[in-house]
Protein backbone atom coordinates (compact mmCIF):
# COMPACT_ATOMS: atom_id res chain seq x y z
CA UNK A 1 0.00 0.00 0.00
CA UNK A 2 1.02 3.66 -0.71
CA UNK A 3 1.31 5.80 2.43
CA UNK A 4 1.01 9.36 0.54
CA UNK A 5 -2.26 10.36 -0.28
CA UNK A 6 -3.09 11.11 -3.83
CA UNK A 7 -4.88 14.44 -3.24
CA UNK A 8 -4.42 15.97 -6.90
CA UNK A 9 -7.82 15.54 -9.43
CA UNK A 10 -5.84 16.77 -11.82
CA UNK A 11 -2.90 14.31 -12.04
CA UNK A 12 -1.85 12.55 -14.91
CA UNK A 13 -3.16 8.79 -13.45
CA UNK A 14 -6.73 10.48 -12.10
CA UNK A 15 -7.04 11.80 -16.09
CA UNK A 16 -6.33 8.20 -17.64
CA UNK A 17 -8.48 6.75 -15.09
CA UNK A 18 -11.21 9.06 -16.01
CA UNK A 19 -10.96 8.68 -19.37
CA UNK A 20 -11.72 5.49 -19.42
CA UNK A 21 -15.17 6.28 -19.50
CA UNK A 22 -14.80 6.28 -23.27
CA UNK A 23 -14.83 3.29 -25.50
CA UNK A 24 -12.02 4.78 -27.36
CA UNK A 25 -9.84 5.10 -24.62
CA UNK A 26 -11.00 1.72 -22.92
CA UNK A 27 -9.77 0.02 -26.15
CA UNK A 28 -6.56 2.09 -26.52
CA UNK A 29 -5.44 1.33 -23.10
CA UNK A 30 -6.90 -2.23 -22.63
CA UNK A 31 -8.19 -0.96 -19.15
CA UNK A 32 -11.38 -0.62 -17.64
CA UNK A 33 -12.87 1.18 -14.37
CA UNK A 34 -14.74 -0.62 -11.69
CA UNK A 35 -16.29 1.19 -9.28
CA UNK A 36 -17.76 0.81 -6.00
CA UNK A 37 -17.31 -1.45 -3.45
CA UNK A 38 -19.03 -4.49 -4.03
CA UNK A 39 -17.59 -4.91 -7.74
CA UNK A 40 -14.19 -3.86 -6.53
CA UNK A 41 -14.50 -6.93 -3.95
CA UNK A 42 -15.86 -9.34 -6.62
CA UNK A 43 -13.14 -8.42 -8.85
CA UNK A 44 -10.46 -8.97 -6.20
CA UNK A 45 -12.13 -12.13 -5.32
CA UNK A 46 -12.54 -13.63 -8.67
CA UNK A 47 -10.56 -12.34 -11.24
CA UNK A 48 -7.38 -10.36 -8.90
CA UNK A 49 -5.44 -11.46 -12.33
CA UNK A 50 -6.84 -8.19 -13.74
CA UNK A 51 -6.73 -6.27 -10.86
CA UNK A 52 -4.26 -3.34 -11.75
CA UNK A 53 -4.74 -0.79 -9.25
CA UNK A 54 -7.48 -0.08 -6.23
CA UNK A 55 -8.05 3.97 -4.86
CA UNK A 56 -9.71 3.82 -2.05
CA UNK A 57 -11.11 7.28 -0.10
CA UNK A 58 -9.18 8.10 3.37
CA UNK A 59 -12.48 7.44 5.66
CA UNK A 60 -13.42 4.80 7.91
CA UNK A 61 -15.96 2.30 5.52
CA UNK A 62 -17.36 -0.58 6.57
CA UNK A 63 -16.03 -2.51 3.14
CA UNK A 64 -12.80 -0.90 3.65
CA UNK A 65 -11.09 -3.62 5.99
CA UNK A 66 -12.29 -6.28 3.50
CA UNK A 67 -11.08 -4.49 0.22
CA UNK A 68 -7.99 -4.14 1.80
CA UNK A 69 -7.40 -7.20 2.87
CA UNK A 70 -8.36 -8.72 -0.71
CA UNK A 71 -6.21 -6.07 -2.56
CA UNK A 72 -3.18 -7.49 -0.30
CA UNK A 73 -3.72 -11.18 -0.65
CA UNK A 74 -3.92 -10.67 -4.61
CA UNK A 75 -1.05 -8.57 -4.27
CA UNK A 76 -2.99 -5.97 -5.98
CA UNK A 77 -1.35 -1.96 -5.46
CA UNK A 78 -3.85 0.05 -3.27
CA UNK A 79 -3.53 3.95 -3.13
CA UNK A 80 -5.89 5.98 -0.54
CA UNK A 81 -7.13 9.45 -2.15
CA UNK A 82 -9.25 12.01 -1.45
CA UNK A 83 -13.01 12.09 -2.05
CA UNK A 84 -12.08 14.67 -4.80
CA UNK A 85 -9.60 12.21 -6.82
CA UNK A 86 -11.96 9.38 -6.50
CA UNK A 87 -15.03 11.71 -8.10
CA UNK A 88 -12.55 13.07 -10.60
CA UNK A 89 -12.46 8.79 -11.42
CA UNK A 90 -15.78 7.86 -11.10
CA UNK A 91 -18.73 7.82 -13.67
CA UNK A 92 -21.20 8.05 -11.07
CA UNK A 93 -22.56 11.05 -9.53
CA UNK A 94 -22.28 9.92 -5.83
CA UNK A 95 -19.27 7.56 -6.21
CA UNK A 96 -18.45 5.70 -2.67
CA UNK A 97 -15.14 5.74 -2.30
CA UNK A 98 -13.51 3.38 -3.99
CA UNK A 99 -12.67 2.26 -7.50
CA UNK A 100 -10.22 0.06 -9.68
CA UNK A 101 -8.51 0.14 -12.56
CA UNK A 102 -8.30 -3.41 -14.42
CA UNK A 103 -7.29 -4.89 -17.40
CA UNK A 104 -9.69 -6.02 -19.81
CA UNK A 105 -9.84 -9.38 -21.70
CA UNK A 106 -10.71 -10.72 -24.79
CA UNK A 107 -12.91 -14.45 -24.82
CA UNK A 108 -13.38 -16.04 -28.13
CA UNK A 109 -17.33 -16.62 -28.57
CA UNK A 110 -16.27 -20.24 -29.48
CA UNK A 111 -14.27 -21.30 -26.17
CA UNK A 112 -16.68 -19.11 -23.77
CA UNK A 113 -20.08 -21.63 -25.35
CA UNK A 114 -17.35 -24.88 -25.16
CA UNK A 115 -19.64 -27.08 -22.66
CA UNK A 116 -22.35 -24.95 -22.05
CA UNK A 117 -26.20 -25.84 -21.08
CA UNK A 118 -27.54 -21.83 -20.63
CA UNK A 119 -26.19 -18.77 -22.68
CA UNK A 120 -27.61 -15.25 -23.01
CA UNK A 121 -27.05 -13.93 -26.23
CA UNK A 122 -27.48 -10.09 -25.98
CA UNK A 123 -28.04 -8.57 -29.39
CA UNK A 124 -28.25 -5.08 -30.35
CA UNK A 125 -28.94 -4.29 -26.44
CA UNK A 126 -27.66 0.25 -26.18
CA UNK A 127 -29.05 0.74 -22.28
CA UNK A 128 -25.90 -0.48 -19.96
CA UNK A 129 -28.72 -1.08 -17.23
CA UNK A 130 -30.24 -3.19 -19.19
CA UNK A 131 -27.30 -5.20 -20.42
CA UNK A 132 -25.69 -5.70 -16.87
CA UNK A 133 -29.00 -6.55 -15.35
CA UNK A 134 -29.85 -9.50 -18.04
CA UNK A 135 -25.97 -10.20 -17.04
CA UNK A 136 -26.36 -10.13 -13.15
CA UNK A 137 -29.93 -12.22 -14.12
CA UNK A 138 -27.55 -15.28 -16.45
CA UNK A 139 -24.85 -15.30 -13.42
CA UNK A 140 -27.67 -15.95 -10.93
CA UNK A 141 -30.02 -18.13 -12.55
CA UNK A 142 -26.50 -20.69 -13.18
CA UNK A 143 -25.81 -19.26 -17.11
CA UNK A 144 -23.01 -20.48 -18.63
CA UNK A 145 -21.41 -17.56 -20.27
CA UNK A 146 -23.25 -14.03 -21.66
CA UNK A 147 -22.42 -13.17 -25.87
CA UNK A 148 -22.58 -9.25 -26.77
CA UNK A 149 -23.59 -9.37 -29.96
CA UNK A 150 -24.08 -6.54 -33.21
CA UNK A 151 -23.65 -2.96 -32.05
CA UNK A 152 -24.88 -4.13 -28.08
CA UNK A 153 -22.83 -1.52 -25.71
CA UNK A 154 -19.61 -2.42 -24.55
CA UNK A 155 -19.34 -5.00 -21.51
CA UNK A 156 -16.98 -2.95 -19.95
CA UNK A 157 -18.53 0.15 -20.14
CA UNK A 158 -18.79 1.57 -16.43
CA UNK A 159 -22.33 1.51 -16.45
CA UNK A 160 -22.51 -1.99 -17.39
CA UNK A 161 -19.73 -2.86 -15.10
CA UNK A 162 -21.68 -1.39 -11.99
CA UNK A 163 -24.80 -2.58 -12.44
CA UNK A 164 -23.64 -6.30 -13.03
CA UNK A 165 -22.87 -5.44 -9.44
CA UNK A 166 -19.72 -8.28 -9.80
CA UNK A 167 -21.08 -10.72 -12.22
CA UNK A 168 -18.99 -9.68 -14.85
CA UNK A 169 -16.29 -11.18 -12.73
CA UNK A 170 -18.22 -14.76 -12.39
CA UNK A 171 -18.57 -16.03 -16.23
CA UNK A 172 -17.14 -15.57 -19.17
CA UNK A 173 -18.35 -12.74 -21.60
CA UNK A 174 -17.29 -13.10 -24.88
CA UNK A 175 -18.06 -10.18 -27.93
CA UNK A 176 -19.37 -11.31 -31.27
CA UNK A 177 -19.00 -9.14 -34.11
CA UNK A 178 -22.47 -10.13 -35.93
CA UNK A 179 -25.40 -12.51 -34.42
CA UNK A 180 -24.53 -14.99 -36.80
CA UNK A 181 -21.12 -15.64 -35.20
CA UNK A 182 -22.89 -15.83 -31.59
CA UNK A 183 -25.06 -18.49 -33.26
CA UNK A 184 -22.86 -20.46 -35.22
CA UNK A 185 -20.60 -20.70 -32.16
CA UNK A 186 -24.45 -21.70 -29.98
CA UNK A 187 -24.72 -24.56 -32.59
CA UNK A 188 -21.15 -26.04 -32.72
CA UNK A 189 -21.50 -25.88 -29.15
CA UNK A 190 -24.89 -28.37 -29.19
CA UNK A 191 -26.86 -25.37 -27.75
CA UNK A 192 -30.60 -24.48 -29.20
CA UNK A 193 -31.24 -21.23 -30.08
CA UNK A 194 -33.91 -19.46 -29.12
CA UNK A 195 -35.42 -16.17 -29.63
CA UNK A 196 -37.33 -14.15 -27.26
CA UNK A 197 -40.16 -12.50 -29.16
CA UNK A 198 -43.39 -11.41 -28.81
CA UNK A 199 -44.20 -13.09 -32.27
CA UNK A 200 -42.72 -16.40 -31.38
CA UNK A 201 -44.83 -19.21 -29.94
CA UNK A 202 -46.12 -19.89 -26.68
CA UNK A 203 -42.88 -20.77 -23.94
CA UNK A 204 -45.19 -23.00 -21.89
CA UNK A 205 -45.59 -25.05 -25.01
CA UNK A 206 -41.97 -25.18 -25.53
CA UNK A 207 -41.38 -26.31 -21.93
CA UNK A 208 -44.21 -29.45 -22.01
CA UNK A 209 -42.21 -30.24 -24.80
CA UNK A 210 -39.20 -30.68 -23.20
CA UNK A 211 -37.16 -27.93 -25.31
CA UNK A 212 -35.60 -25.78 -22.11
CA UNK A 213 -34.80 -28.83 -20.23
CA UNK A 214 -31.91 -29.17 -23.09
CA UNK A 215 -28.78 -27.10 -23.53
CA UNK A 216 -29.88 -23.36 -24.74
CA UNK A 217 -29.06 -19.84 -25.88
CA UNK A 218 -31.56 -17.45 -25.95
CA UNK A 219 -31.31 -14.36 -28.26
CA UNK A 220 -32.80 -10.77 -26.52
CA UNK A 221 -33.03 -8.42 -29.07
CA UNK A 222 -32.64 -4.69 -28.96
CA UNK A 223 -34.86 -2.85 -26.21
CA UNK A 224 -37.11 -0.69 -28.52
CA UNK A 225 -37.01 -2.90 -31.81
CA UNK A 226 -36.69 -6.39 -30.68
CA UNK A 227 -35.25 -8.69 -32.91
CA UNK A 228 -35.69 -8.34 -37.02
CA UNK A 229 -37.66 -10.78 -39.18
CA UNK A 230 -33.69 -11.70 -40.29
CA UNK A 231 -32.65 -12.12 -36.52
CA UNK A 232 -35.58 -14.37 -35.90
CA UNK A 233 -35.03 -16.76 -38.86
CA UNK A 234 -31.22 -17.34 -37.89
CA UNK A 235 -32.51 -18.91 -34.90
CA UNK A 236 -34.15 -22.47 -34.01
CA UNK A 237 -37.17 -21.32 -32.57
CA UNK A 238 -38.71 -18.04 -31.57
CA UNK A 239 -40.90 -18.12 -28.41
CA UNK A 240 -43.44 -15.54 -26.33
CA UNK A 241 -43.32 -14.96 -22.10
CA UNK A 242 -47.17 -15.03 -22.43
CA UNK A 243 -48.54 -11.83 -20.48
CA UNK A 244 -51.76 -12.67 -18.05
CA UNK A 245 -52.18 -9.33 -16.66
CA UNK A 246 -53.59 -6.24 -18.35
CA UNK A 247 -49.52 -4.67 -18.73
CA UNK A 248 -48.68 -4.60 -22.82
CA UNK A 249 -45.50 -5.72 -22.01
CA UNK A 250 -42.70 -6.93 -20.07
CA UNK A 251 -39.03 -4.73 -20.21
CA UNK A 252 -35.88 -6.72 -21.57
CA UNK A 253 -34.67 -6.66 -17.72
CA UNK A 254 -37.58 -8.36 -16.99
CA UNK A 255 -38.50 -10.87 -19.29
CA UNK A 256 -34.77 -12.29 -19.91
CA UNK A 257 -34.29 -13.35 -16.32
CA UNK A 258 -37.85 -14.75 -16.10
CA UNK A 259 -36.77 -16.94 -19.17
CA UNK A 260 -33.30 -17.78 -18.12
CA UNK A 261 -34.52 -18.67 -14.81
CA UNK A 262 -37.48 -21.00 -16.61
CA UNK A 263 -35.02 -22.56 -17.89
CA UNK A 264 -32.55 -23.27 -14.88
CA UNK A 265 -35.79 -24.72 -13.15
CA UNK A 266 -36.41 -27.32 -16.86
CA UNK A 267 -32.44 -27.92 -16.64
CA UNK A 268 -32.35 -28.54 -13.23
CA UNK A 269 -35.85 -30.76 -12.60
Amino acid sequence: MNDAILSNPKAPRVKRAAALARKKERHEQGRFLVEGPQAVRELLAHRPDLAETVYASTGTEPWQHEVDRLASDAGVRIERATDEVIAAMSETVNPQGVVAVARSWRTEVADALRGARLVAILHEIRDPGNAGTVLRAADAAGADAVVFSGESIDPFHPKVVRSTTGSLFHLPVAVASTLAEALDAARDAGLTSLAADVRGAELLEARAEGLLAGPVAWVFGNEARGLSEADRAMTDRSLKLPIYGAAESLNLATAASVLLYETAFSQRG
